[in-house]
Order: structure tokens, then C-alpha cells, then sequence
């Protein structure tokens, strides 16, 4: 089998790194793929924006599968236009892919089809009209850009002050771009964040492990939302009787709601939680695989990937069994210096040999560029350095050990990914 895989972050790296391990799957194509995707994949340069020209492209490779990874070829139909033409593809429709493309959009599916969720106080258009609003609630809140922010549009804002900078730099500003036209703001949950994805075919859904992501750029969660610093899997991160309730009460309500719209949902869907006292609440929705979750998440799988996600192209999940490797995994980012604001980009990485000879320990490229052996920086997120272990303290400690060994021009990295995790009764100490 023939397999194109679309994107050019850590999280393409993981899945065409799980993909090249299929005996079924022969030649593996990336658009447009990264330095270190280079190594497993031929990496095709192209412009995601045509979709015509993708699907073009994939039916002159002949690709038997393609495989999306980011979330804009979705919003921009990608997997309509594939369909058309009797392709398979993996990743909904534009109008399913509308639940990540507008953040409004999404709360009002969850609020028409009583999806547990936060407790909205309105959208707004204009920074006059947020402010109104915001001189009026108890903090903190949440403020929400509407449209893809690369999940940087979203502020837990404590005082009015901050609330009332970011609505400015949201509507007024445009710094979040013209898809972000209104701003949602709605209450501010307490509880553990928990990142739970599963992968339908239209009928039947699989859940893979559940993960937990970092996205503050700093340790101790400080500083602003970025992409993700890091993320870790583990057995116990959740009790049996959460994900009973998370499935119950949140995942097969929202596949039930996909049947009353007139959805197909055919894809990954990542539900970003918050788990409160009174259960589970939908804080968001992704159309597609979390990075750096997806790190974690190939790390621990003990199947033929390929062929899962042949059968959720074909609405045949049903005869699919999906079996985990028992203990942990977790990745470590590591970023350009300024991320998720300026930063310089095009220094050398060292250390990327003696960091992939440490035991149990993938580095997985997701801004370089590759020139012979050396290779440079050409993104905010770099790498992700990913590890598994017997246990959550094993695989953190793998993991940084590899972090350790990397080094170039401004690095910046969290030191406590999945510290929590590993101080955790569930996880046991570190």
C-alpha cells in the first residue's frame, strides 16, 4: 500500500514513523513534510491551499491512502474534494471540520444537542461591546477567538484588564486574522484537562489513549497558550469509571448529534475536556490528531495503524481491535527561543544522534530543514522528544536525558512535563 500523509509538524513525523513500521504499506509520500520526515518519507513540496491540487497529486502518485494531518486543509475541504473523486482519505468534511473552524459554531452543536460544556456569556464582534460584557462578570473567564488560532486564541483572563487587552487584540487589532472576527467568552471551568481522541468511520468510533497536554510556554503553566510543549500517556492517567462517563456522556452523545445534523463524521475527533466535579465538560473540539498528543499516542500503539485507518476509511471500524502497549509515554517540545512570539529560525541542531541512542527514546522533527546530515531549525516548534517507559517517571526521565543531549541557537523547553502525572497515586512516583 501507498500512502500520502499531508502536513509538516512533529505530529506528520509520528505518523509517518508508526506508518514505515506496516508491512503492508510500501512507499510513504509527505506534503510537504520536514527535515526529519525526510528520513522515512519522500517529502513532496506543495501548497496545501490548493486542494484540487493535492487531490491531483495524489491520484498521479497513486496513493492507495492519504492521511491529514493539520487542521486547514479540513476546514478547506480536502475530504470533500478527495470523496468526489473516490479517493480515500482520512479526516471529515468541511462541514464536520466547521466544529475546530469556529468556536462558536461548536458551542452552539454542543449547547442545541445538551452536550455538556461551559456556560456561555455571548459572543461579541467589537471591543466595545466585550467590554460591556466583561465589566460585568466575576473572573476569571474565558475568552475565545473565533476560527483557527493554532491554539493560540484562547485566554484564561483573570482580572478585567487582561480581558479587556486580549478582546482588543482580537477585534480590534486583528491579530488572530480575519477568520477571528468574533470573540466568545464564556466561564471558566475547574477541574483537570484531560485530551481524549477518538477515530470514527461515519458509524462506529475507537478510542485511543487518552493524553494530557502542556500548553503554557513556560513551567508551572506560566505564560501564553502555544501549540503544546508536551504531552504524556499513561495506564490510570483516568479511572475506568471516568472514561465509562467520558463515553457515555460526552462521545456517544456527539456521535449521536452527527446522525441528526445528517453528518457523516469519517476521522479523528479530539475532545478537549475539562474534568469537573460534576463530570465531564466539552471545552473544545479538534477535527484531528492533537500535537503534541499524537507523539505520545503512536508511542504506545501495538497495532497495524495502516490498516485501522483503511478501515475507518471504508466505514469498516467495527472488525478493528485496537491494542496499547501497557505503561507510558511522553514528549518533550523543544522550541525556537520567543515562541509562540518572534523568534529566529535557521541554527544548526546538534546532539540529534547521541539524543535517538538513548534507550526507548524517538525524536520526532517538527520545524527543520535538512541539508546532508545537518539540520536546522525553521519553526517555533522544533522537535518532539518522546519516550516510553514501565512507568511515567521512566519514560520522563528517558526523555529528558535525550532533551539534554540537543542543543542549538535558543532552545527553550518546559522541565516539567508530566511531573504532576508522575506525583500522581495512579502514576506512581518519580
Amino acid at each position: 500500500m501507498k500512502v500520502l500523509v499531508i502536513g509538516s509538524g512533529g505530529r506528520e513525523h509520528a505518523l509517518v514513523w508508526k506508518l514505515a513500521q506496516s508491512p503492508s504499506v510500501s512507499k510513504i509520500w509527505c506534503l510537504p513534510g520536514n527535515g526529519g520526515i525526510s528520513q522515512q518519507a519522500e517529502c513532496i513540496a506543495g501548497n496545501l491551499a490548493d486542494i484540487r491540487g493535492v487531490a491531483n497529486l495524489a491520484q498521479k502518485l497513486g496513493a492507495d491512502l492519504t492521511v491529514v494531518g493539520p487542521e486547514q486543509p479540513l476546514v478547506d475541504g480536502i475530504s470533500d474534494e478527495f470523496e468526489q473523486r473516490g479517493l480515500l482519505i482520512v479526516g471529515p468534511t468541511r462541514e464536520c471540520a466547521r466544529l475546530e473552524g469556529s468556536k462558536i459554531f461548536a458551542k452552539e452543536f454542543l449547547k442545541r444537542h445538551g452536550i455538556s460544556t461551559a456556560r456561555s456569556y455571548g459572543t461579541f464582534g467589537s471591543a466595545s461591546e466585550a467590554n460591556a460584557a466583561l465589566a460585568k462578570l466575576i473572573y476569571p473567564v474565558v475568552l475565545k477567538a473565533d476560527g483557527l488560532c493554532a491554539g493560540k486564541g484562547v485566554l484564561v483572563a483573570k482580572s478585567y484588564s487582561e480581558a479587556t487587552e486580549f478582546a482588543d487584540r482580537v477585534l480590534e487589532k486583528k491579530e488572530f486574522g480575519a477568520d477571528a472576527a468574533k470573540l466568545l467568552i464564556e466561564e471558566a471551568l475547574q477541574g483537570d484537562e484531560l485530551s481524549f481522541i477518538v477515530l470514527s468511520d461515519g458509524r462506529d468510533f475507537v478510542p485511543l489513549v487518552a493524553t494530557r497536554d502542556h500548553k503554557r510556554v513556560f513551567d508551572g503553566d506560566r505564560g501564553p497558550n502555544t501549540g503544546g510543549m508536551g504531552a504524556y500517556s499513561c495506564d490510570g492517567i483516568i479511572s475506568e469509571a471516568t472514561e465509562k462517563r467520558i463515553l457515555q456522556e460526552v462521545v456517544q452523545p456527539t456521535m449521536a448529534a452527527f446522525g441528526k445534523e445528517g453528518w457523516k463524521y469519517r476521522g479523528f475527533l479530539y475532545f478537549g475536556l475539562m474534568l469537573t466535579a460534576s463530570g465531564p465538560k466539552v471545552l473544545e473540539f479538534n477535527c484531528r490528531l492533537g500535537d503534541p498528543e499524537t507523539q505520545a499516542i503512536m508511542a504506545r500503539m501495538d497495532f497495524d495503524l495502516s490498516d485501522v485507518l483503511v478501515a475507518a476509511a471504508q466505514g469498516q471500524l467495527r472488525t478493528k481491535r485496537l491494542d496499547w502497549l501497557r505503561g507510558a509515554s511522553l514528549c518533550v517540545v523543544m522550541a525556537s527561543g520567543g515562541y509562540p512570539g518572534k523568534y529566529t529560525a535557521g541554527h544548526e541542531i546538534q546532539g540529534l544522534v547521541k539524543a535517538a541512542s538513548v534507550p526507548r527514546v524517538v525524536v520526532f522533527h517538527a520545524g527543520t530543514r535538512r541539508e546532508g546530515d545537518i539540520y536546522y531549525t525553521s519553526s517555533g516548534r522544533v522537535l518532539g522528544v518522546t519516550a516510553v517507559g514501565d512507568r511515567l517517571g521512566h519514560a520522563r526521565r528517558a526523555a529528558y536525558d535525550a532533551v539534554h543531549c540537543i542543543d542549538f541557537v535558543d532552545r527553550q523547553y518546559r522541565s516539567d512535563i508530566a511531573l504532576a502525572g508522575c506525583r500522581s497515586a495512579n502514576a506512581g512516583e518519580d
